[in-house]
């Protein structure tokens, strides 16, 4: 057998299937489209859903993909065994009521046998042990022996998740030899040890599950099937492992290079080295797709496989940024499959880049809490207090006869120190501070962390995000009406050329159900068989307008994309009624349509100005247009200049006056690449394009509507520039007649300002200015006398002054001073008198309503001979209905009746003299 490398089983995989009449699909994103349940596509099958359950209509019916996937259910255990990876490639031939069992077994065994080559003898199927139907097929039509097939249960053959399609399954596995195995007499497929491999899976989708485990057969009878292609080539290639097969052993034996560590000769390194390979996999390929790192989300597993493989990277020694290099071997070994990766390689550098320089920041950070957490601990320890100690390090035991606990067999002294479990989350949910490394830190001097408390935090982190998650159905999106429409019911959209058009009334819905007709008064949704209004897409929203009919006129609020190329009108019926079959008179908000035109096309003239300043790394990540204003995120890694804003709204006002001719072509997807038009990251694009240009300035990938001349957009201005997430900024603009109302606003508030000043609009500014300084003089000279004053109203400091162990006290009642003017006294005092103690109180009033002020401060002698601000500030602020403290040697408070304020004074001398005379 012929040891194919992997590009060459992908290749030959899809060529196989695409000679059977299947339609080769390029691998859809890693990121999930219309389905929340989610967060990355973790099989072949996920972006094929709807074609599975019948809302959408299939390109063909025999569809064949080689599929991206992540997951990172068992992360933990990533690197610790070579079983274990995130990212893997699923290959997949699909039918959606096409060819079913038959077809599917012969092609399985076809391909295994005669294409790749591998030893019959060594293929062992497994069918479910009721599926009579499998079993004959692959006995007496394949002529696999009897004994060598294998019936298992529910469990292991057969495929269903929740409510919705499922059905049995049939899995084929290889025998990779004795040296793989157990030794058991048991040994087989379906052992636990790494001998009996299974390579390929059969999905044969025939029931309707109701979710309380009734079945009904499916009219349309489905195959789903999924063979990982890293398994395939660890047997064609005769292999230990995933880790051990050509492409990724090229990128296993770069990161030994970068470390200068050699591969199976330390376990710990070993560990390290598939944590890198397999991490830095899946974060180059999440990155092309266009996930950035955060702290939610998609974007948080990618900060969190960045950030173990940048660790690993620590224990192996190495300094500095690593995981960009090795990027570019990903993209290497794997751009045969998928050239985005070699075309984006070098923002998928600058991403990792700024990562791991964050991380060794966010690491820094980390340490040191934990450093402080550990002193936390010894003193704790020594003190007998709990603190950051979990109540596991203090477990219940039983009494020594001399009244020390014992605990499981050791003296209490003897117990290993723990930090608390919700300590050790803290670090780990804030600080992004991996639990492996808190463990490794706190185990070089002795202690250990209480993981069972950590996993209940963690436990109860997941179940609330689960709990906030929207009810979905079985496509994972959320659960509508909509999903009850006949997938045969399609829109055409008609609105690149006219805002007018008649069409049929197809479907209508209110919010609960579909209907045949919509009376005045009923909100609803209508569906027709053409449209010239423009559905939300691509970051520009629905057109607004009305739809009427001989009998009827519905106002549309909203215009949305529904599945399968439907699009709905949402809005309310404002007059007579509307039925199923009606010919209808559509007509988009004219005005509003081309205030969104114009936002539109400034957004494009944008992204190019943006890329003319700041440089070619930056990427649109996403956009919002209204008829009201634009907003536009990308990518960039420092907050713009005043100056750098300043050019790019400069440059985009230079292309409005220059009437550039806007201008859309549609074309392949590769033809648009060849012209160099610029497409949107993670965005799904059909075989054909829209490109849209503007002059030679800017061409990009676009299925929005535009002006028809740069010049119709009349004016550009930039309102705000702010980041939004690591490595994002985002633009706020307005254009036309939304940046002269703007201007319009600020004339008429200039204009008012002006008419309160007294003076003109052009002297307004100065005029303000000299006010400001006038105000700032007269606030000074207030404050000079508010101090006169209550230096006046407390007299002769030494009048009343009582001593104590040589420390003078003196506690005076003020009136109207404040808590400003009562400090620059207390400092006075303290010059006058030397050692003392002092405490002031003001009010506002005698009353009980009254509002009180309340100051104490004390000399450092004071403090030394036990004064302590803090806690005489804490026992008369209660006396006046408040609260307050503070350090020992200056303290204040609030309080709310005025009417106890002498009781507080004269309890203010008491504490003072007791505080000293201990």
């Amino acid at each position: 057998m012929e040891k194919y490398g992997v590009n060459e089983l992908r290749r030959m995989f899809l060529d196989f299937y695409e000679s059977k009449g299947h339609l080769v699909m390029k691998s859809f994103s890693l990121v999930p489209h219309n389905d929340k349940s989610l967060l990355l596509i973790n099989a072949g099958m996920a972006p094929l859903k709807p074609y599975f359950t019948g809302a959408e209509i299939p390109p063909r019916r025999r569809v064949t993909t080689c599929q991206k996937c992540i997951r990172t259910g068992d992360i933990e255990n990533v690197g610790h065994t070579s079983r274990h990876g995130t990212f893997f490639e699923m290959l997949g031939n699909f039918s959606f009521g096409d060819y079913f069992k038959t077809e599917a077994l012969h092609w399985t065994w076809e391909f295994l046998t005669e294409v790749v080559g591998l030893d019959k003898d060594r293929l062992y199927p497994s069918v479910y042990l009721d599926d009579d139907e499998a079993f004959k097929i692959w006995r007496d039509e394949i002529g696999v022996p009897e004994e060598r097939i294998y019936k298992f249960g529910k469990e292991d053959n057969f495929w269903e998740h929740g409510a919705g399609p499922c059905g049995p399954c049939s899995e084929v596995y290889y025998d990779r030899g004795e040296k793989y195995g157990c030794g058991k007499p048991t040994c087989g497929p379906g052992c636990d040890c790494d001998r009996f491999m299974e390579i390929w899976n059969d999905v044969f989708t025939q029931f309707e599950n109701d979710g309380n485990g009734n079945y009904t057969t499916l009219k349309q009878k489905n195959i789903d099937t999924g063979m990982g292609l890293e398994r395939l080539a660890v047997a064609v290639q005769d292999v230990d492992s995933m880790f051990d097969i050509d492409t990724i052993r090229a990128l296993r034996d770069r990161v030994c290079e970068i470390a200068g560590k050699t591969y199976h000769e330390k376990h710990e390194d070993d560990v390290s080295i598939r944590v890198i390979t397999d991490h830095i996999r899946s974060a180059t390929f999440m990155i092309s797709d266009g996930i950035m790192p955060s702290n939610e989300g998609r974007g948080y597993v990618l900060r969190r496989l960045i950030r173990r493989a940048a660790r690993h990277g620590r224990l192996l020694g190495i300094s500095g940024n690593f995981l960009a290099d090795l990027s570019a071997t990903v993209a290497d070994t794997s751009k045969d499959g998928y050239p985005e990766l070699e075309e984006k390689q070098k923002f998928i550098r600058e991403v990792l880049e700024k990562e791991e320089e964050q991380f060794a920041k966010t690491i820094d950070q980390g340490l040191k809490i934990l450093a402080d957490l550990e002193k936390e601990m010894e003193e704790n320890t020594d003190s007998g207090k709990m603190g950051t100690l979990s109540a596991a390090a203090v477990p219940e035991g039983r009494a020594d006869q001399n009244g020390a606990e014992e605990r499981n067999g050791a003296k209490a002294a003897d117990v290993k120190k723990v930090l608390s479990g919700e300590k050790a989350f803290e670090l780990y949910d804030t600080y992004g501070f991996p639990l492996d490394l808190t463990k490794d830190i706190l185990a070089e001097k002795g202690y250990g962390v209480d993981e069972v408390s950590f996993e209940k935090c963690m436990k109860e982190q997941k179940e609330r995000a689960r709990a906030a998650r929207n009810k979905t159905n079985y496509m994972g999106a959320d659960a509508t009406v909509y999903d009850d429409i006949d997938p045969k019911v399609t829109t055409v959209f008609t609105g690149y050329d006219t805002l007018e058009d008649e069409s049929e009334v197809e479907v209508m819905t209110t919010e609960d159900e579909i209907v045949q007709a919509l009376s005045e008064g009923e909100r609803g949704t209508v569906v027709v068989s053409k449209t010239p209004f423009y559905a939300t897409m691509g970051g520009q929203t629905g057109d607004t307008g009305i739809i009427r009919t001989k009998e009827g006129e519905f106002k549309v609020e909203d215009t949305i994309p529904l599945r399968g190329g439907r699009v709905g009108h949402v809005g309310e019926m404002v007059r007579g009624m509307i039925k199923d079959g009606d010919t209808a008179d559509l007509e988009v908000d004219e005005e509003l349509r081309l205030d969104t035109e114009k936002n539109h096309s400034a957004t494009h003239l944008l992204q190019k100005a943006l890329r003319t300043v700041l440089g070619d790394h930056v990427e649109q990540k996403g956009s919002f247009v209204s008829p009201t204003r634009l907003r536009f995120d990308f990518v960039h890694f420092k907050p713009m200049t005043m100056e750098e804003i300043a050019a790019v709204e400069k440059i985009v006002n230079k292309e409005i006056r220059a009437g550039l001719p806007v201008h859309t072509d549609v074309m392949s997807i590769d033809e648009a690449k060849k012209t160099g038009a610029m497409a949107l990251f993670g965005e799904k694009y059909g075989e054909k394009v829209r490109v849209v240009s503007m002059g030679d300035f800017s061409k990009e990938f676009c299925g929005g509507t535009h002006v028809k001349n740069t010049n119709e957009i009349q004016a550009f201005m930039i309102l705000s520039e702010t980041g939004i997430a690591s490595g994002v900024r985002r633009i706020e603009a307005l254009t036309g007649r939304n940046v002269f109302s703007y201007y319009r606003k600020i004339e008429d508030a200039l204009t008012e300002v002006a008419k309160e000043l007294k003076t003109t609009r052009e002297e307004a500014p100065e005029r303000a200015r000299k006010l400001m300084d006038e105000v700032r003089s007269l606030n000074s000279e207030i404050e000079s006398m508010k101090a006169k004053a209550a230096k006046e109203a407390l007299g002769d400091p030494t009048k009343d002054a009582v001593d104590a162990a040589g420390i003078k006290i003196i506690a005076r009642k003020l009136q109207g001073v404040d808590m400003n003017g009562m400090r620059d006294l207390g400092d006075s005092l303290k010059e006058k008198l030397g050692e003392s103690v002092i405490f002031l109180a003001s009010s506002d009033g005698e009353n009980e309503g009254g509002r009180v002020s309340l100051l104490c401060m004390a000399t450092d002698g004071a403090v030394k001979k036990g004064a302590h601000a803090g806690n005489l500030i804490k026992e008369t602020a209660k006396i006046v209905g408040g609260g307050g403290g503070g350090r020992p040697n200056m303290a204040q408070a609030g309080g709310k009746d005025a009417s106890k304020i002498d009781a507080a004074v004269e309890k203010a001398r008491e504490i003072a003299a007791g505080q000293l005379e201990r």
